[in-house]
């Protein structure tokens, strides 16, 4: 079964928005841009050609990479305040470590646009902090064992 991605209505929008540029306008100034550099000549030493057709890979590339986000989104209800869901901003210190050392992240997909680095709310600290409020401490494993956080404050995204 194909991995559930938990997206903001804006986020959704927003790829949704990439997705159809992409298919429309990007094939079509694509197709272009191989059809130039063919005219240039000899395909065999043409860099224009190589280099047009590596364009057009990363593109259907990210094509795929969206639509199966998108055939798995699950678009969120916006988040609330003092409570960690997707689209919170969290902020969170290890167990053991001075209030300095505070990290800060957006509960999301990677696909959002934050300033923040993204935890996915499937890994195992993002599934470990959703419902928690600030004063919460969380244990969650990680590949080099059991970790301690707690959480500091949880803003809507």
């Amino acid at each position: 079964m194909a991995q559930r991605h938990q997206l903001s209505r804006s986020a959704h929008e927003r790829l949704t928005a990439e997705l159809a540029d992409l298919t429309t306008r990007g094939r079509i100034e694509m197709a272009q841009a191989i059809e130039r550099a063919r005219e240039l000549g000899d395909l065999s030493e043409n860099g224009d050609y190589h280099a047009a057709k590596d364009q057009q890979g990363h593109m259907e590339g990210r094509i795929r990479t969206l639509e199966a986000i998108l055939d798995n989104a699950e678009i969120v209800d916006d988040a609330v305040e003092g409570v960690v869901s997707a689209g919170s901003v969290v902020t969170i210190r290890y167990v053991g470590d001075d209030d300095e050392l505070a990290e800060t992240y957006l509960v999301g997909h990677i696909e959002e646009e934050t300033e923040h680095d993204v935890i996915s709310p499937s890994s195992p600290l993002g599934s470990a902090l959703i419902g928690k409020r600030a004063g919460d401490e969380v244990e969650y494993d990680a590949p080099g064992g059991v970790l301690k956080v707690v959480v500091i404050k949880a803003e809507a995204g």
